[in-house]
Formats: C-alpha cells, sequence, structure tokens
C-alpha cells in the first residue's frame, strides 16, 4: 500500500514524495531508489532528515495509533490508511491527539472514492431512480498472505477478515444511509479471527446486506460488487461494469475519468486511492473541511464492524 501511495503522489502536482521509512534497510533502500527519494529505518529518523508536512502510514493496524500519535506531537498532518484502528478507544486517542496538536487526520476508506461506488452514492443523493430499496455489498478474497511478517493471521493485530476487508463495506454502507437501527451478523472464525461475515442492516424500511472474507482458497481472485435497487431502477456492478437500469430507459454503462500513469497504463488502475489522496492533499492546501470521510465517521466504521464481529460465535 505504501507504493500504491508513492504511485499517486508521483502523480499530483500540488504534493512531493520526500521520503521512504521502513523497519527493514533492503526494503526502504529498494522503494527509496524506486521513487528517488531517500529512505530511512524510524519514522524519528526521517522527521529529523527532511521537511515534510504530511506523513502517510500504511503499517500493519496495530501501529496506526502510536505512529498517528507520534505524528501529530511531530506537527505533521497525517493520512493513515484504514482500519483507522483495532478499537475505538485507540480512535479516540488518535482523534485527540491530532486536535491537540492542530493537525489534520484523515483514514483511506478508499471505497468512498471509488468511481464506480461515488457514482452509487451520487445516485442515492440526487434521487435520481427514486427512493433507495436495498443494496447488496460484497468483497471478498483469498487470505492475503503478502503482509510483513504475516501480521495479518494475527486476529490480535490485525482484527481479522472481518475488520481489515469487510470494513470497506461497512464503512461505504454508513456512508449510504447513517448508522443502522439494527443490524444483525453470522460468519465464521478460525485461527486468524472471523473470516468471512453476513450482516443485515435495517434502516428504517431500506436494508443493507453485506458479505466479505479473506477464506477463500488460494486461487480464488478478488471480487467487490454491488447491486442496489430503488423505486425506479437499479444500480449493479458485478463481473463487469457499473450499469444503471431505470424504468422505461436503456441501461446506461458510465464512462469514468482515465488520466495516464507514470509507467504506463492509467490513472483508473489506481482507482480509489487516487482520488482520495487528491482530495486530502486539496483540502490540507485549501484549509476546507473534509466532508466525504472523516476521523469521526472512520471511528464509527470501526465501532460498527467490531459490533458485527461481536455477534460470530
Amino acid at each position: 500500500m505504501g507504493r500504491m501511495h508513492a504511485n499517486v503522489y508521483s502523480q499530483l502536482e500540488q504534493a512531493e514524495l520526500v521520503a521512504v521509512v521502513d523497519i527493514k534497510p533492503e526494503v526502504g533502500s529498494k522503494f527509496g531508489g524506486d521513487f528517488g527519494v531517500p529512505s530511512y529505518t524510524t519514522l524519528d529518523e526521517a522527521l529529523a532528515s527532511v521537511e515534510c508536512n504530511v506523513v502517510d502510514i500504511c503499517l500493519p493496524t496495530w501501529l496506526h495509533k502510536d505512529f498517528t500519535v507520534a505524528a501529530a506531537k511531530a506537527g505533521k498532518n497525517i493520512f493513515c490508511e484504514k482500519p483507522m484502528a483495532l478499537n475505538v478507544s485507540e480512535c479516540d486517542e488518535m482523534i485527540a491527539a491530532c486536535d491537540a496538536a492542530g493537525v489534520r487526520l484523515s483514514i483511506g476508506h478508499c471505497i468512498r472514492f471509488w468511481p464506480e461506488y461515488a457514482k452509487l452514492k451520487e445516485i442515492v443523493v440526487s434521487g435520481s431512480l427514486g427512493k433507495l430499496l436495498s443494496v447488496n455489498l460484497t468483497r471478498y478474497g483469498a487470505f492475503p498472505s503478502w503482509s510483513s511478517d504475516n501480521w495479518l493471521a494475527d486476529p490480535e493485530k490485525s482484527g481479522g477478515g472481518a475488520l481489515d476487508m469487510h470494513i470497506h463495506d461497512t464503512d461505504f454502507a454508513l456512508y449510504l444511509l447513517g448508522t443502522p437501527q439494527k443490524l444483525v451478523s453470522f460468519g465464521t472464525r478460525d485461527q486468524r479471527g472471523v473470516g468471512q461475515i453476513f450482516t443485515t442492516m435495517t434502516f428504517g424500511d431500506q436494508i443493507i446486506h453485506l458479505e466479505g472474507g479473506w477464506n477463500l482458497p488460494r486461487t480464488t481472485p478478488f471480487k467487490h460488487a454491488f447491486r442496489a435497487i430503488f423505486e425506479r431502477g437499479a444500480a449493479i456492478m458485478d463481473a463487469g461494469p457499473l450499469t444503471i437500469h431505470e424504468d422505461g430507459k436503456e441501461a446506461v454503462v458510465p464512462e469514468f475519468e482515465k488520466m495516464e500513469a507514470a509507467g504506463g497504463g492509467n490513472i483508473s488502475d489506481l482507482g480509489g486511492y487516487f482520488f482520495e489522496l487528491k482530495y486530502y492533499v486539496d483540502k490540507l492546501i485549501s484549509g476546507e473541511p473534509f466532508e466525504v470521510t472523516t476521523p469521526d465517521s472512520s471511528k464509527e466504521s470501526v465501532r460498527v464492524a467490531l459490533e458485527e464481529i461481536s455477534q460470530v460465535p
């Protein structure tokens, strides 16, 4: 994820990557060399050596709180990957440290910025297809065995698949309709925590059903999908492009912005990672408040995800 963010910063005119930090010197050296910046093995060393106003934290979840607090005390704005932390208490500590230092914090809930999901949010807000009736959100794949020292396999460090992976859709459900009036969750646990979870949330007469996890076989491809049903149509992204169906009209496949990225390809390959970091940088420069995602909304996503997990025996 650090490389993903570094690739994005290389595309933003108003941002410049100035250093990378990795506890493993050989990894940091290769990373820094690829992006033409120095590498350091500790955050303190980096902050003492380079001028910067943002620390971007792409570390294991169990380290998010400590590094956010340290960066805040150093007077740096912070962008931190999701989930915000392992529990609500740590989220509160992160928010308090940033408030005390007068710095700004944002959490990487990239799905709110992913073009197809952002389009769904737009349809809900505009009412162009009438009232939203129900949504299915799906996100699953094989266990991510690539993590450093296999930290994702330790539920004390990652929170398991329900907190690390499924929280994307929990967060998006809250983005669409707010805090649910009721939720019911079922799932399966193993030595890595809750590996697969099924949740139904109700918001009055509106329903969101979520399925997610990482306990599928190694050969299983990653999948994310949604099906939203409205009074006068549907928006579906499942094994193909987002398609909007409206009563009495031909189906529409929206086109999304694509831009050239360094090294070939297009910026859409970076999807919501590009748009969330551009939004973050733009808001820092303008001084305008964060609206799409805030520290409080990210904390609420942790709280609700943990409520889901608590219902799984």
